[in-house]
């Protein structure tokens, strides 16, 4: 007798356009998730680790990392939407709409947005929009994502083709701010940073000289702390008949290397506001050393905020070349091999002087 019990995950005839997945196992984050991601990532951002610091800001104490908490709320995501996954494509419109704590419990449910079966028949891309609330049912955080999902019966029809038109970037009007922020002239004695929203230039770029090589266990380790169960970062004897070989490494794990990377040169940058936009350019692969650099794309007020601005960023991420060695992430709208991660996201940072 066959099990028929096993779960084995949604493949791309199953999914319904505009149909709504509640997904399973909500989660309490602790302490000790927090410090498990400061060691995975060497993350050094004070709102994080330092409650006298959060608390000098309006904070009634440390909120989570802001990348810790995506991670996990997407990785809630991954035994519906992408444990068949060929490669998750992309990302846009990520909005953190409120801070999360330790003890706050995240849920998160997702609205099939668009479909398109791809040319070969055998898979198809799906877009879903994912929303992640706490234990008060209060929305937290939402995203779009696509990813490429094989399909488990090639003969299946294909759906209607359905694209879904998404913003280029989240306006300044619409970026949420905590409601008791505060600016006080210290912020530099905790970040170690001078440079303020001033400071930065359109069109800036900021070359960031280390480097961290992505451990195999350290990216088992953390895939398996957000509860990515997608096969293609664990199952080796499955990927040793991919043609790439191997395991790939989840792409919030570069995200979050890239961050971490990028904190010189932008100590001040408190936190993320939103992810306008995020591509994997190429797989990365245990092994692979990730370096990154910053490109400052725009420099917005924020009214209800003076004491604040928000600057538009790209961070660009790369694999076994320094950035120095990279002076264009794309050309002729193709990536350069090296690049792992194409991401566009703005960060809150203090004003100088106010």
């Amino acid at each position: 007798m066959s099990n028929t019990k096993i779960n084995s995950g949604r493949y791309f005839e199953n999914f319904t356009l505009n149909e709504v997945i509640q997904h399973a196992t909500p989660r309490t984050i602790t302490s000790g998730d927090s410090a498990l991601y400061i060691a995975l990532t060497g993350a050094r951002n004070p709102l994080h680790c330092s409650a006298p610091f959060a608390h000098s800001l309006g904070y009634r104490t440390t909120p989570v990392d802001d990348l810790l908490a995506f991670h996990i709320a997407f990785g809630k995501t991954v035994p519906d939407i992408s444990v068949n996954a060929v490669a998750n494509l992309g990302y846009a419109d990520v909005r953190f709409s409120q801070p999360i704590f330790i003890g706050d419990t995240l849920s998160t449910s997702s609205q099939v947005i668009g479909l398109k079966q791809n040319s070969s028949g055998k898979n198809g891309v799906v877009w879903v929009r994912s929303t992640a609330i706490n234990q008060h049912q209060t929305p937290v955080m939402s995203w779009v994502r696509w990813v490429m999902v094989h399909k488990h019966d090639v003969n299946a029809p294909a759906p209607e083709t359905v694209v879904p038109e998404l913003p280029a970037f989240v306006a300044a009007n619409q970026l949420h701010l905590p409601d008791d922020l505060t600016f006080h002239p210290e912020i530099s004695h905790a970040t170690g940073g001078q440079h303020y929203w001033e400071d930065y230039q359109v069109g800036e770029r900021i070359n960031h000289s280390a480097g961290m090589t992505i451990n195999d266990s350290d990216h088992s380790l953390a895939t398996r702390l957000y509860q990515n169960n997608a096969r293609l970062h664990f199952d080796a004897h499955m990927m040793a008949k991919n043609p790439m070989k191997q395991r790939l490494v989840y792409g919030g794990v570069i995200i979050s290397a890239c961050r971490a990377l990028s904190y010189e040169g932008l100590e001040n940058a408190i936190g993320i506001l939103a992810i306008n936009g995020g591509t994997h350019a190429n797989p990365s692969f245990a092994g692979d050393t990730i370096y990154t650099y910053t490109e400052v794309l725009d420099s917005m007020p924020l009214p209800t905020q003076p004491q604040f601005g928000a600057l538009r960023l790209r961070m660009v991420g790369l694999k076994n070349i320094s950035p120095n060695e990279v002076p264009d992430a794309k050309t002729y709208n193709s990536y350069h091999p090296n690049v792992v991660l194409d991401l566009d996201y703005t960060v809150l940072m203090p004003r100088k002087g106010k």
